[in-house]
């Protein structure tokens, strides 16, 4: 079966925490994991008074953060022996450089059944390739 890299929501009603865990992939989000390698807080925090004097007093102190905690040795571990991570998992391990970022496909227009958008975008193609000679100095 395939092994998946997950968050499982836990906490209280509009304030949730994710641990990042390592489930098969049918099983249930909240159902218990073959292994938890880390939290994630999503909601910002404003650190107190204490901390900011503690950090020197920087204005970058005072900006709320969000709280990711991750046991990277065992996440690359699970990545190497081919865990897949899921889409929120993989932007949270591409912040710490794990797997590069993935990035979305563009869909080409040409591909869309859409053809007036086709025509679109070649009429503005051929307006920027007239406008492109003119200048080069084509005259």
């Amino acid at each position: 079966m395939v092994v998946r890299l997950r968050l499982a929501r836990f906490g209280k009603r509009n304030s949730p925490v994710y641990n990042i865990v390592v489930m098969q992939a049918r099983t249930a989000r909240d159902s218990k994991p073959m292994e938890i390698i880390g939290t994630y807080d999503p909601i910002p925090k404003i650190p107190s008074p204490s901390e900011i004097a503690a950090d020197g007093g920087d204005d970058r102190a005072r900006k709320p953060i969000k709280d990711i905690r991750l046991d990277v040795a065992r996440a690359k571990y699970w990545l190497g022996v081919g865990a897949q991570p899921s889409d929120p998992v993989w932007r949270l391990f591409a912040m710490f450089g794990l797997i590069e970022p993935q990035w979305k496909v563009v869909r080409i227009p040409a591909q869309q059944e859409d053809k007036a958008l086709y025509e679109k975008v070649q009429k503005v193609k051929i307006i920027q390739d007239k406008a492109g000679a003119r200048a080069t100095g084509s005259s």
